[in-house]
C-alpha cells in the first residue's frame, strides 16, 4: 500500500513522517488541533475539496506522501512471563487478609476486597473472579485491582436469599477464598436494572415502567468538584432521569482546558502507559455514577468518542480491550449503567466495523448482569439490527428532519428508538447547537407520539463558556420544564408510555385505539379539530397547551363525528379519554 489521496487523514497524522508533510503544506489547521479530532475519518481528497485547495497543492502534496513507505502498525499488548511469583507471602492459598460484609442488598453493590501485590503489573499480571452462586443461580464477576495492594470484586446480587462465593486467581494467596452473605429486600428507590419491555418501551426489572427522557452532559465529571456538585442539583431538580457522559476526556469547541486527572498513568507530552490505569481517575468516576444512582439517573456510559487530542481514541486493540475489560468489573454491578461504545462512531478512523464487533463481544463476555448496550451515529446509523444491541441510541442524520423518523425507524430495527441528539437548545454557532426552547419541546412532544423517546442537550453562551452540553453546571434554557411537564402527561396514560395509533395525515396521534388519544398539532396552528368515531364510543375531551404547560377540560362528553375548538396557536395538543359507563 502507499500513501494517496485516499488515505485518511488519521491514518497520516499517526504516522511522523506522513504528520510532517501536512504540517508543512496546511500549518493552519494545525493551529487548532482539537477540530484535526473529528476530521481523521475524512480522506486526503475530502480535505483538498473542504478547504478549496488548488490542483498543484494536492499533486505535490500526493507526490511527497507517495514517496513514505506505508506503515500500520498496532502496537501489541506487553508480553509477561508464563510464570511469575510475588513471594513466599503470596505463595499460601487463601491467604489474602479479606474484607466481605455479612449482608447485602437486591440490585445493591457487594464487594469482596482482598490484599495481594502492587509490584509488577496488576493490571496485567493478576487474573481475579469471583463466583458467586444463590440456589441455581451461578455469576462470574471479574475482579480490579484498585491500588495499593487492594484488589475488588465488585457484585450486584440480582435476588433475595443466602449467596455463597469463591475466589479464583492466579496468585495463590488470592485463590480460593470462600464466604457467605445474605442478600435482603432492595433499598428504597432501588428497582433494578432497565430492561427492554414490549419491544419499543423500558422497564426496572422489577416491573416499574422506565421513560427515558435523557440529557447530555460530555464530561462533566472531568470538572471541579465544585462544578460537577452544581450538575447534580441541577438534575436533582430537573425531569432528567438519564445522563449521556464520557469516560475520557473530550476537546472540542467550549471545551479546551486540560483536566487534572486522566484514566492513565503517564501524560501528554511523555506519552501515556495504557497498561496501567489511574485508581484515583476510576475511584472519583464511579462515586459520581453512584450519586447519580441515589438520585435515579441513568449513566449512558460513552466508552470512546473522537474528539480527542490524547490519543486514546487510537489506543492499539490490547489496550482497548484491557480497558474494555477493567471498566465493565469496575462499573459493570450499579444497577443505573447503560454501555454505549461509541459517540459518533463513525468519526473515529481507527476502529472499523469489526473493531466494533469486537468491543461489544468483549463487554457481553464481561457484563454478566447485561446492561443495556448500543453505539452512537453521526452521519451515518450503525446496523441496530445486531443482536448484541439493545436499544438505538440515535443522532439525526438531516439536518432538519429529526424525531419526525421515529416510527420509520422502530419499523426498520425493531426496537426502541432514543434520538440521543436531536439538537442541542443554545445559541452558539453551530447548527447543531442553537435551536430555540420551543423546538426542543416540539421535537420531544413528536418523538414521543411516534413511540420513541427524545434526548436534551443544552449549548447557551455565558462568559465562562460553562455550557450544559459539555461541563455541566446550570440548566438556563426553557425546554426542561416543558419536558417535565410531557413527562408527566405521560406518566398519567393508561400504559405508561404511548404507542403510535392511526393518525390523519396531517399529525401524530399516540394512545390506545378507540380508548384513549393524544393528537399533537406541533407548529401548525388550527382553529378547531374535528374526529370521527364509531357511535357508541363517548370521549372526555381536554385541550393542552404544550408550551404554556395548561390542560383544559372540555365540558360535555363526546361521540361519533365531533369538533374541538382550540385557540389557533402553535404547540397544542388534544387528549381524548373514553368514557367508561
Amino acid at each position: 500500500m502507499v500513501y494517496s489521496e485516499k488515505s485518511l487523514l488519521g491514518e497520516l497524522l499517526i504516522n511522523g513522517a506522513t504528520r510532517e508533510v501536512l504540517i508543512k503544506y496546511f500549518p493552519d489547521i494545525f493551529q487548532q488541533p482539537y477540530m484535526l479530532s473529528f476530521m481523521k475519518a475524512r480522506t486526503l481528497d475530502g480535505l483538498f475539496h473542504h478547504y478549496k485547495y488548488s490542483k498543484e497543492l494536492a499533486a505535490a502534496v500526493i507526490a511527497e506522501l507517495a514517496a513514505i513507505p506505508y506503515s500500520a502498525e498496532d502496537t501489541e499488548r506487553p508480553t509477561m512471563p508464563a510464570e511469575f511469583s510475588y513471594g513466599q507471602q503470596y505463595d499460601v492459598a487463601a491467604s489474602s487478609a479479606v474484607s466481605a460484609a455479612a449482608t447485602a442488598s437486591k440490585w445493591g453493590i457487594y464487594e469482596v476486597t482482598l490484599s495481594g501485590p502492587s509490584s509488577g503489573n496488576p493490571f496485567l499480571q493478576v487474573e481475579l473472579f469471583g463466583e458467586f452462586t444463590c440456589g441455581d443461580t451461578a455469576i462470574t464477576q471479574r475482579g480490579f485491582y484498585d491500588g495499593d495492594g487492594q484488589y475488588i470484586i465488585r457484585f450486584m446480587p440480582s435476588a433475595e436469599g443466602e449467596w455463597s462465593f469463591v475466589t479464583s486467581c492466579n496468585v495463590k494467596s488470592m485463590d480460593g477464598i470462600r464466604g457467605t452473605f445474605a442478600c435482603g429486600p432492595a433499598k428504597a428507590g432501588d428497582k433494578g436494572l432497565v430492561r427492554v419491555s414490549n419491544t419499543f418501551h423500558f422497564a426496572y426489572e422489577d416491573g416499574t415502567t422506565y421513560l427515558p427522557v435523557g440529557t447530555t452532559c460530555y464530561v462533566w465529571t472531568h470538572q471541579s468538584d465544585e462544578l460537577q456538585e452544581e450538575t447534580l442539583q441541577s438534575l436533582k431538580q430537573s425531569p432528567f432521569n438519564k445522563i449521556r457522559m464520557c469516560v475520557f476526556p473530550k476537546a472540542y469547541l467550549y471545551n479546551l482546558e486540560e483536566p487534572s486527572l486522566f484514566p492513565y498513568e503517564g501524560s501528554k507530552e511523555a506519552g501515556w502507559d495504557y497498561y496501567r490505569f489511574n485508581v484515583t481517575f476510576f475511584q472519583k468516576f464511579e462515586a459520581r455514577i453512584a450519586q447519580l444512582k441515589e438520585l435515579g439517573i441513568e449513566a449512558d456510559i460513552i466508552l470512546f468518542h473522537p474528539y480527542d487530542t490524547w490519543g486514546f481514541s487510537e489506543m492499539p486493540k490490547a489496550a482497548d480491550d484491557l480497558y474494555l475489560t477493567y471498566i465493565t468489573a469496575r462499573l459493570g454491578a450499579y444497577s443505573n449503567v447503560w454501555w454505549s461504545l461509541a459517540n459518533e462512531f463513525d468519526l473515529m478512523w481507527a476502529k472499523k466495523e469489526e473493531d466494533w464487533e469486537r468491543i461489544a463481544a468483549i463487554i457481553g463476555e464481561n457484563d454478566p448482569y447485561r446492561h443495556l448496550i448500543s453505539i452512537h451515529n453521526c452521519m451515518r446509523f450503525y446496523d441496530y439490527s445486531r443482536p448484541w444491541i439493545t436499544h438505538c441510541s440515535v443522532q439525526r442524520i438531516d439536518v432538519y428532519k429529526t424525531s419526525e423518523s421515529t416510527r420509520d425507524w422502530r419499523e426498520q430495527w425493531g426496537k426502541p428508538i432514543v434520538i440521543d441528539e436531536c439538537g442541542y437548545e443554545g445559541d452558539i454557532n453551530q447548527g447543531w447547537g442553537n435551536i430555540p426552547g420551543h423546538e426542543m419541546t416540539r421535537r420531544f412532544w413528536e418523538g414521543a407520539m411516534r413511540g420513541g423517546y427524545v434526548g436534551h442537550g443544552e449549548t447557551y453562551l455565558n462568559p465562562e463558556e460553562i455550557l450544559w452540553w459539555s461541563k455541566g453546571g446550570k440548566l438556563t434554557g426553557s425546554s426542561p420544564a416543558r419536558i417535565a411537564f410531557l413527562r408527566q402527561i405521560i406518566e398519567e396514560s393508561p400504559q405508561g408510555y404511548l404507542e403510535p395509533v392511526q393518525s390523519e395525515w396531517d399529525n401524530p396521534s399516540a394512545g390506545i385505539e378507540n380508548e384513549y388519544y393524544i393528537t399533537y398539532f406541533g407548529f401548525n396552528q388550527p382553529s378547531y379539530r374535528t374526529f370521527r368515531f364509531p357511535s357508541g364510543l363517548q370521549f372526555e375531551a381536554e385541550v393542552i397547551d404544550t408550551w404554556n404547560m395548561t390542560i383544559e377540560k372540555q365540558a360535555g362528553v363526546y361521540e361519533g363525528e365531533f369538533r374541538i375548538e382550540l385557540p389557533a396557536q402553535q404547540f397544542m395538543a388534544i387528549r381524548l379519554t373514553k368514557v367508561d359507563h
